[in-house]
């Protein structure tokens, strides 16, 4: 409960209005499980939510008269903070990983590069596979993208291509990501379309 006497802590508000900062002499009134109470006096809407112990938000404040909910709104707060978090945690496991591959780079190095890649889909990221070209390597760029589809090959999990490789400035990027149909290990329908 945010309200003390007559005054309630402005700190606790976020853009809604409660108990004593609603305005409106008249309000609608609903309960927490959205039972409609109807029209009544701003005043009578405030004792009844003091005698449950709850706090009066104002939860429509563009229509007239504005709807405002008995609830309590430290609950409310909470559960709001509670589901931004997981929000913000979701996005926070898709971003987009990038894996660069050179032109030159070894087979040692490719099967490296390729489980840190099977990490990345495993864990849901997008991944983001560069083929890098250097200087005369450039003029090559028909075997660097060969190469990148060879790489592709070598990954282990599941995979689905967003679009064909494209060429970009530093030579080829294609986005892959984790394909949820088809997790039951097998590469072999991998290995086939990236070499299409």
């Amino acid at each position: 409960m945010v309200h003390c006497g007559p005054f309630t802590f402005p700190a606790l508000q976020n853009k809604l209005r409660i108990n004593n900062f609603i305005r409106a002499p008249e309000v609608q009134v609903i309960t927490d499980e959205g039972k409609q109470l109807g029209v009544m006096k701003i005043t009578d809407a405030l004792r009844m939510s003091r005698e449950m112990d709850l706090d009066l938000v104002e939860v429509g404040p563009n229509v007239q008269p504005p709807i405002v909910k008995i609830m309590d709104y430290g609950k409310y707060q909470y559960l709001k903070s509670r589901q931004e978090k997981k929000t913000k945690a979701k996005t926070k496991d898709q971003e987009t990983k990038t894996v660069r591959v050179g032109f030159k780079t070894g087979a040692h190095d490719i099967e490296t590069k390729a489980r840190k890649t099977d990490e990345f889909l495993q864990e849901g990221h997008p991944v983001k596979v560069e083929l890098t070209l250097r200087g005369r390597e450039k003029a090559l760029a028909h075997m660097g993208l060969e190469k990148l589809k060879g790489f592709l090959t070598v990954l282990s999990q599941p995979y689905i291509t967003q679009g064909e490789p494209k060429r970009s400035p530093f030579g080829w990027v294609v986005m892959i990501q984790f394909d949820k149909k088809r997790n039951n290990g097998s590469t072999q329908q991998n290995k086939s379309s990236a070499t299409q």
